[in-house]
């Protein structure tokens, strides 16, 4: 049993029974925990001499909910799971909740999921100031399964009840306090001891014994209730139209309030029973999965370094990746050096870090006190003397080489000789910016994502001459800034980039050959996309799209669509959202309406190309165009991955969810692609690439698999295995 996971019990002289969960790290509930509570609890009512019962988590956790590694058992089936209803209602209601002896639970650290539903069967909870409480279940594709979506409505309201489930938005103890979830906030120390007091006070009738179940003070009535529930449907089909396992939620809820609590929890243990074998839960699950294995680099992070202390950053240029690091690196407690090329430069790098932190103050994320102490961790400076004794360096100038070997030149003169020296490249070889230095060991990418303060990805980019320790001490900064990182090898565009840089190209090609352009970002967003691929390109501007386009150009020639549209409409000064005009034009508000003139470049554009375009194109279904421009994106990928260029498939999908925006809820674009089959992708690119040109031609990666049925995803060495 101790390395399934249990919940032991110790019988106090008191008379209260404490069952306490042991299941490292965060005593999550697998299916042996919950039956080990279960015969505590039966022995507890069974015995004499305890009069109430006491439930809390080992080491200051009480638990952080169900053991998410059972689902995959349970989808692939090869796991055998309790009948429907069992843990719910058996367990939780009838079990602990419907007990003749009073329950407290003692909550402290974690109480998400499975642990603060076992909490809301309690007859009553005590928590710290700083415990966090929330069900977080629809961040993985289903509902709260052990009762929650019947009990929180009750505790907290409708309203609350609904934004907390729905928005997997946890709360501080404090916070669940004010609504009601937790009756008392007590420090750590005192924690066990009260609830203990607690638990006899209900048995000696001094203290209400609440059934949350069938609390109904803070419900609305049925009429109001129905309006909440309406607009909660309307958000939910608003924010995520793709996605089924919100208005299941809603519909529970609406069961338990209509017909009953007891009505409501089985609703709830059918409908959790259906989405978890859904293909949304079960891409949500891979996706939860794969973002903490990208920390995880074969060759580095098994060699048993430890990061060294990076306490001082320096960022060369101030521009908006510079100034986003920078505030990045700030809101993590690091002071930074920023350094520019004349007073003008610096300063508008200074303010672009304070506009970035008074929006936050504005949104209520931080207090205008913490904006002025985080600001004070920033010093500007015109040259390299400051330099001397920082730790980490990110070079954030202008695309362009001879500029950033001049710079690393410098940087080995002036830096300690054990400093990191990383620059923010997106597309440029490292061989070539570290061409003029002898430190080529300590050159690293540190590629983010823009606004680098915002997005969560950082692209860890090293060459055969980095040094694993360098890296290593990049994967920390990462953790230390809240980034997911994935490690990736040299080449052109790197991982991210590379892997994306077909998805405008074949949108641009299939706009030559007739398809609109308005029709293909529909598509794409309908798909689950942020944006499609123009208004994207509208928004880093057509400069930055050309001049990467010529990149790929060079690198690799044989397998790039040259459309002529937006050099055509560069001409013209159209350029994007910057300009309020590119393939859409732009309000006062930078509001995106479709341009006619657009027409005129593309006839244009097509006449260059000596393309006649195909009127069938226009007929073509929403599946059909997001294939078109999603499947030369996995026919890259492919590539990356037999280079070796990505460690592992999952380490792509993060990418492509976290960098690029594809749906979280497709699970990435290598395993949405192996939903499709690798057989079906072969088939449709190379029917393509007959039609179109080599751009579509299918890589040696993607033939083999689909000659021999094998997922896109399987690592190397299964495959040959296989084989």
């Amino acid at each position: 049993m101790a390395n399934k996971g249990r919940a032991e019990m110790e019988v106090g002289a008191d008379g209260v029974a404490l069952i306490t969960i042991v299941n490292p790290p965060v005593n999550s509930l697998s299916i042996d925990v919950l039956l080990c509570l279960k015969d505590n609890y039966e022995q507890a009512l069974s015995r004499d001499d305890v009069k109430a019962i006491v439930i809390t988590g080992a080491k200051g956790k009480f638990s952080g909910g169900f053991d998410i590694t059972a689902f995959g058992g349970v989808q692939g089936g090869s796991t055998e799971q309790p009948k429907i209803g069992y843990i719910s209602i058996d367990l939780l209601t009838d079990t602990l909740e419907g007990a003749r002896k009073p329950s407290v639970a003692a909550i402290d650290g974690l109480a998400l999921g499975g642990g603060l539903e076992v909490a809301m069967a309690c007859h009553a909870r005590i928590s710290t100031s700083t415990a966090q409480l929330g069900l977080p279940e629809l961040q993985l594709g289903v509902i709260p399964g052990f009762g929650g979506t019947q009990r929180l409505p009750r505790l907290v309201g409708l309203t609350k009840g609904l934004e907390m489930i729905l928005l997997s938005k946890p709360v501080k103890g404090e916070e669940a306090y004010k609504l009601g979830l937790v009756d008392a906030l007590v420090p750590r120390d005192e924690l066990v001891k009260t609830a203990r007091l607690w638990a006899l006070e209900i048995a000696a009738c001094r203290k209400p014994w609440i059934r949350s179940l069938y609390k109904t003070d803070k419900l609305e009535s049925l009429g109001d209730a129905r309006e909440i529930l309406k607009f909660a449907r309307a958000q939910a089909q608003k924010q995520a139209a793709n996605l089924q396992h919100p208005l299941v939620c809603i519909d529970v809820i609406e069961e338990g309030i209509v017909s009953g609590p007891r009505a409501g929890l089985w609703k709830e243990a059918h409908s959790f029973q259906t989405l978890l074998l859904s293909e949304t839960c079960k891409s949500l699950i891979h996706v939860f999965f794969a973002q903490r294995a990208t920390s995880k680099v074969p060759g580095i992070t098994d060699l048993g370094l430890m990061p060294r202390k990076i306490t001082k950053v320096g960022i060369l240029g101030g521009g908006l990746m510079g100034s986003g690091i920078a505030t990045a690196l700030i809101l993590s407690s690091y002071p930074v050096i920023l350094k520019e090329v004349n007073e003008n430069f610096l300063k508008a790098g200074i303010d672009r870090v304070k506009a970035n932190l008074q929006s936050r103050v504005r949104k209520g994320k931080m207090t205008q006190d913490k904006c002025e102490r985080t600001l004070s961790l920033l010093t500007g400076v015109l040259d390299y003397e400051s330099f001397k004794d920082v730790d980490l360096v990110i070079e954030a100038v202008i695309e362009n080489v001879s500029l950033k070997q001049q710079i690393f030149a410098d940087l080995e003169k002036y830096c300690s000789p054990n400093c990191v020296l990383a620059t923010n490249t997106s597309t440029i070889d490292l061989n070539l910016v570290g061409e003029k230095t002898k430190s080529r060991d300590r050159i690293v990418g540190a590629h983010f994502f823009s606004p680098a303060h915002v997005m969560p990805l950082l692209e860890i980019v090293r060459t055969h001459e980095t040094s694993p320790q360098v890296v290593v001490d990049l994967l920390d900064v990462g953790k230390k800034i809240r980034k997911t990182p994935i490690v990736v090898g040299n080449c052109t565009g790197f991982a991210v980039n590379r892997m994306f840089f077909p998805y405008t190209q074949s949108a641009l090609l299939f706009v030559d050959y007739g398809l609109d352009v308005y029709k293909i970002d529909r598509a794409c967003t309908k798909f689950g996309m942020p944006m499609g691929p123009f208004r994207v390109a509208d928004l880093v501007g057509f400069g930055v799209a050309v001049a990467t386009g010529m990149q790929y150009l060079q690198s690799f020639p044989e397998r790039v669509y040259k459309s002529m549209l937006m050099s055509i409409m560069v001409e013209d000064k159209r350029t994007g959202e910057a300009t309020r005009k590119g393939f859409y034009k732009y309000d006062g508000k930078r509001k995106a309406s479709p341009d006619p003139e657009l027409m005129k470049y593309i006839e244009k554009s097509r006449n260059m190309a000596g393309v006649t375009p195909n009127p069938e194109l226009m007929k073509l279904p929403d599946k059909d165009i997001v294939e078109m421009v999603f499947f030369p994106v996995v026919n890259e990928a492919c590539r990356v991955l037999d280079e070796g260029i990505a460690v592992k498939a999952s380490d792509l999908d993060i990418a492509s969810i976290m960098g690029m925006g594809f749906p979280p809820y497709r699970g990435g674009i290598m395993f949405w692609a192996d939903t499709l089959g690798a057989n079906y992708i072969f088939e449709r690119l190379e029917a393509w690439s007959k039609m179109y040109g080599d751009f579509f031609k299918p890589c040696s990666y993607l033939t083999e698999r689909a000659a021999k049925g094998i997922p896109l995803s399987a690592p190397a060495n299964q495959t040959r295995a296989r084989l």
